[in-house]
């Protein structure tokens, strides 16, 4: 999702409890904060000599553990009025990737993108999700990836693999 879909999304969903399902079935607390604003700029060399650029916007949430007993989750309008207020200081790319930053005692600190989304009743739910690392020479670095065919007749029962 790119940082102008979600200022789209938080406009088009005025007043909703706006919440963050970091693993199915698991929600950053209501007593989440929006704490820090991230502009990043990419600019990377992979291991086969391939040059990148990007943007993305991160946006930490963090739980306060002084309000821990709140029910009352963060409106769309709130989350708003915060970034806006961020983009006063700092301009937003619209046209960069948008992530999450977040941890909990039980969830390592994680930056995650926007897998799905959708609105239940009177709230906004984004539904995160990881990335997992990968090599983007494979082609260059000679990484042949097997099918699915191919791992699966791997892993039969009776081939020798485990």
């Amino acid at each position: 999702m790119k940082t102008q879909e979600f200022f789209e999304l938080l406009n088009t969903n005025n007043g909703k409890s706006l919440l963050f399902e970091f693993m199915p079935g698991k929600f950053v607390g209501a007593n989440y904060h929006i704490t820090e604003v991230k502009h990043v700029t990419i600019d990377s060399v992979d291991c086969g000599t391939g040059v990148d650029f990007w943007k993305e916007t991160v946006i930490q949430l963090w739980e306060s553990p002084v309000e821990k007993e709140s029910k009352e989750f963060m409106s769309t309008n709130k989350a708003l009025s915060i970034l806006e207020k961020v983009g006063d200081i700092k301009q937003f790319s619209f046209d960069a990737e948008l992530k999450f930053e977040y941890s909990n005692k039980n969830f390592n600190t994680a930056q995650m993108f926007v897998d799905a989304f959708e609105t239940i009743d009177n709230q906004l739910i984004f539904k995160l999700a990881n990335q997992k690392t990968d090599c983007k020479a494979k082609e260059a670095c000679g990484i042949i990836e097997p099918s699915e065919a191919t791992q699966e007749a791997c892993c039969a029962p009776g081939s020798g693999c485990c």
